[in-house]
């Protein structure tokens, strides 16, 4: 099941059952299920708020995972910042909307096991969000 909740922000308008579906595609290209899934949307001050708490990082960033996959059965809590995804999309020159499908997206498939914070994966990851935002229809 995937949830929307938000703190300090509003749930940004998005169609949950096609959500739902493209989140169940994705995870099933990496041979996983979808379990439980709660996207959290928050503000800046809450997402640095949540970095520090629990990952002692003292930095802003547009997404936080909390991974609880058992198997290939994908569950979390993804943390998104819609304040970094606006000046993300802004400094990258895209939508507002398809940078949000690619956080939301990139919380994913770290649950379906893909990292970026290694030497080539920071690579990996785009292709892997790249092929997944192709799956969008």
């Amino acid at each position: 099941m995937i949830t929307l909740h938000s703190v300090h922000v509003d749930v940004p308008s998005l169609d949950v059952s096609h959500l739902c579906q493209w989140v169940k595609a994705v995870a099933a290209t990496y041979d996983r299920k979808v379990g439980d899934i709660a996207y959290v949307f928050v503000d800046d001050d809450e997402i640095l708020r949540v970095n520090r708490q629990f990952l002692q990082h003292d930095y802003y960033t547009d997404i936080i995972t909390f991974d609880y996959s058992q198997g290939n059965v994908i569950s979390g809590d993804l943390f998104i910042s819609l304040d970094t995804v606006r000046s993300n999309a802004e400094g990258l020159g895209q939508s507002y909307d398809r940078e949000l499908r690619r956080v939301i997206i990139h919380g994913v498939l770290h649950l379906c096991g893909i990292n970026d914070k290694g030497p080539g994966e920071r690579e990996l990851m785009e292709a892997a969000e790249n092929q997944a935002l192709a799956l969008l229809s």
